[in-house]
């Protein structure tokens, strides 16, 4: 008779019946296990990013610390004081201050100081024009193509108004004919040797630009002259 009871008042909707507090007890333990479960693998996975940073900033300081060694002793031996090679006590404490928040703050300080370390090898290394070697290649490359596009050009001009139309002038027109390849050539070899800021390292030469530079100068003098000994 209670059964029946029972089993009308939860098909009225009347008070359901406890839960089984064993299986209750069991779902409780079993999403504790997976919370702490989850809360050991975020360590773990911390832990081991942490202790990849540690191994990296110890490489990178490494690297950085013989980087520095070696410039402090060319900066040396260039005249540099020792007191301006070291660093001041208030930028100590903001290398401390930007390194304390751990490892990876720590590996984020040493790659830039790598990149600093090593654009100042670039400039301790530069060959030929060390502050040109930074520019635009067009217009450092121009600083290098455009007086030997106009050596030829100006000779032709002033053989020109000192002789007029005379051998001189024509045997100089006809020399100048393959000068532009002539200054071509000299102006690229020129660009690779001024401004190679490492033996390593490759150098824009501009090669459709400077071939440019060299012919015009040269066409324009031989039109204009050619022009005049015409009209004269």
């Amino acid at each position: 008779m209670s059964e029946r009871s029972e089993t009308g008042a939860a098909a009225s909707g009347g008070p359901a019946v406890d839960a089984d507090p064993v299986a209750a007890g069991w779902a409780d333990y079993i999403a504790a296990a997976r919370q702490l479960d989850g809360v050991r693998r975020a360590a773990a996975t911390a832990a081991g990013e942490q202790a990849r940073s540690v191994a990296a900033a110890r490489e990178e300081l490494t690297a950085v610390r013989d980087r520095l060694a070696a410039q402090q002793s060319q900066l040396r031996d260039r005249g540099v004081s020792a007191i301006s090679l070291a660093p001041t006590p208030p930028e100590i404490t903001e290398a401390a201050r930007s390194m304390a928040a751990g490892p990876s703050a720590v590996l984020a300080s040493l790659q830039t100081a790598s990149g600093w370390a090593e654009a100042a090898d670039d400039t301790l290394a530069a060959r030929g024009l060390p502050r040109l070697a930074r520019w635009p290649s067009r217009p450092r490359n121009l600083l290098v193509y455009g007086p030997l596009a106009l050596v030829v050009p100006l000779v032709q001009v002033v053989l020109f108004l000192a002789t007029g139309t005379g051998p001189a002038t024509i045997v100089a027109l006809v020399v100048g004919l393959p000068m532009p390849a002539v200054a071509f050539m000299l102006g690229w070899l020129a660009v690779g040797r001024l401004f190679r800021p490492r033996p390593q390292d490759r150098v824009d030469r501009t090669p459709r630009f400077g071939a440019l530079v060299c012919l015009v100068p040269a066409v324009l003098t031989t039109a204009g002259i050619v022009l005049g000994m015409l009209a004269g």
